[in-house]
């Protein structure tokens, strides 16, 4: 098949229906974020051909692109609204921000990595998303400047929640995140928020993610290991 908007088109919603619709996901905002998405846009030229099969890639800086099914996932346990404010912990490539963008009405999203945030700016530029803002810095720290948030999705596992990001939610609002003492598995775990102290949390199974490196999470040399 050749690779032309039409037949990406159909790559992409065979991916809708059969990775994420017969896998459980129901939010129509998010199948419909996913289905408008070019994921080949984010997925670096050598793994194209390869940008809606069910699994991760490989992105610049060492770091993947997440599995589609994971990040409709995570997108819908936050259970967003349209009017939300979401903060992004790991552009990575641009593309979960990108179909966050869909859905709510700004995304902020942190990056440590400048080469990532160089390639993710690109790729949103391609596309002409405007509602989001990007940030060179160490994701652990969130971004307070435009806390609170509504939702917070953190796209790389850490040993624990970390407190400021705790802090930069809504009263009401929803963290999902990978957490877990190694580096390289853990539970999907979401937070609600409800009060100034109080939260629950829900644990949503096994994943793996990269670790979350900065002040609140990893450090580079553990990471590594």
């Amino acid at each position: 098949m050749d690779d032309t908007v039409d037949n990406w088109a159909v790559k992409r919603a065979t991916m809708v229906m059969a990775q994420l619709k017969e896998r459980g996901i129901r939010d129509t905002a998010v199948l419909h974020a996913m289905n408008i998405v070019p994921r080949e846009v984010f997925v670096a030229e050598a793994y194209k051909s390869y940008a809606y099969q069910d699994g991760p890639l490989p992105i610049p800086a060492g770091q993947t692109i997440s599995q589609p099914y994971i990040v409709a996932l995570m997108i819908e346990l936050l259970n967003l609204k349209p009017v939300d404010n979401v903060l992004e912990i790991g552009t990575g490539s641009g593309y979960a921000a990108a179909v966050l963008s869909r859905i709510v009405k700004r995304v902020y999203t942190v990056e440590r990595h400048q080469r990532l945030v160089d390639y993710a700016r690109d790729c949103l530029h391609t596309l002409g998303y405007d509602n989001i803002c990007q940030h060179l810095g160490d994701g652990t720290q969130g971004w307070p400047e435009h806390a609170p948030y509504d939702a917070i999705i953190v796209a790389a596992g850490g040993p624990d929640i970390p407190p400021t990001l705790r802090g930069q939610l809504a009263l009401g609002g929803r963290l999902i995140m990978p957490i877990g003492r190694d580096r390289r598995k853990q539970r999907l775990i979401r937070l609600y928020r409800l009060g100034y102290d109080k939260f629950s949390e829900k644990d949503f199974g096994p994943v793996a993610f990269v670790p979350l490196i900065g002040s609140e999470g990893w450090s580079p040399t553990v990471a590594e290991r």
